[in-house]
């Protein structure tokens, strides 16, 4: 009888390199930087060293949204502020001090973010039961991903290990935050500088199937635009004329007054913001200009049928976003108050 090594031998040869190349196009497509934060957090990370923070943060969360229904939107929102300025890292929890002007006071933050109260009261609870153990930006990006799943949204899977970030700047802020305001073009180039890109940009725009915006960041559209002196012809006329009404052509307090940025269902997320693009009732000149761009509103239309294939790309890109810049190891330190950085050497 032939013997038999041969044979099995000639087909694991075979076999291999398709194996390794199905790997290949299933394992997630981060680039160097991503991979190397990827690598050094671990979805286990705070198993042993403090079992409860998934309970701590679970309840913190629903009891803040059972609260206040915009607390969802601004949990996440302040995740994103967070690490698109100079990384995942907690600086848009710091407030500033005599030396250090921060980011909670730069423009496109100040009297806009919300949510600090919720991750204060999380840490609150983490540090009574495991002191010293768990980061700030942990605690943001865990809240976030809780936030979005109690109101409709996907579930990702969160690596753990960050640290958290020694100083804060308001002059990244304003250098690095993408705005509502901006051509397609600038944010996108705002992404890039992260390792995002477009599809990132297009997913993540998706977060405004929940929560408001302020006059003041679309009023342009409405009586403006682009220096005509009339409005954006795109708006849906419907639309106009209600947000003329909420927000009037008046430099006063109304340009705080709130408009809501999905405005089917409010408080729930899902597809419905991309449908709103298609039929004209995108608020945000950001969230309207996906539509100008023939590859972003391929995706817009992709989404506004497909439910599942948005929270799928919705979860991978909430988890790229959350490699941008990290701190791990021995670097940053673990935060005693998130508003503060620790006075001692002890991290």
């Amino acid at each position: 009888m032939a013997p038999k090594t041969p044979i099995s031998l000639s087909f694991l040869f075979l076999i291999l390199p398709i194996f390794f190349f199905i790997q290949a196009l299933s394992a997630p497509n981060y680039n160097y930087n991503y991979q190397k934060a990827y690598n050094e957090l671990s979805y286990d990370f705070y198993d042993k060293s403090c079992p409860r923070l998934p309970s701590i943060i679970r309840y913190r969360v629903w009891a803040a949204v059972q609260n206040d229904s915009r607390i969802a939107a601004s949990l996440l929102r302040l995740q994103f502020h967070d690490c698109i300025v100079d990384g995942c890292e907690a600086s848009v929890l710091l407030d500033d001090t005599k030396d250090m002007k921060g980011e909670k006071n730069a423009p496109g933050n100040v009297k806009s973010l919300r949510g600090f109260e919720v991750i204060d009261d999380i840490k609150t609870d983490v540090e009574t039961y495991c002191p010293e153990t768990v980061s700030c930006v942990d605690i943001l990006g865990l809240a976030a991903r809780e936030a979005v799943y109690l109101v409709g949204g996907p579930f990702w899977n969160l690596p753990l290990g960050r640290r958290d970030g020694l100083t804060a700047s308001k002059k990244s802020v304003l250098e690095q935050l993408p705005s509502p305001k901006a051509s397609l073009e600038n944010n996108t180039a705002k992404f890039t500088s992260k390792g995002l890109d477009l599809k990132d940009l297009v997913v993540l725009s998706g977060a405004h199937t929940i929560g408001f915006a302020r006059c003041v960041t679309f009023k342009v559209r409405l009586f403006n635009y682009k220096g005509s002196g009339q409005p954006d012809p795109d708006i849906n006329a419907a639309m106009l004329s209600d947000l003329q009404s909420m927000c009037p052509n008046r430099n006063d307090g109304t340009n705080a007054n709130l408009a809501p940025l999905d405005v089917v269902t409010v408080d729930r997320f899902d597809n419905e913001y991309y449908t709103n693009l298609i039929s004209g009732v995108g608020l945000l000149e950001s969230d309207h200009s996906l539509m100008a761009d023939s590859y972003a509103a391929h995706m817009v239309r992709q989404y506004s049928y497909d439910t599942n294939l948005f929270y799928d790309d919705f979860a991978e890109s909430m988890l790229r976003m959350s490699l941008v810049g990290v701190l791990s190891g021995r670097d940053g330190q673990i935060r005693k108050n998130c508003h503060v950085v620790n006075v001692d050497d002890g991290y």
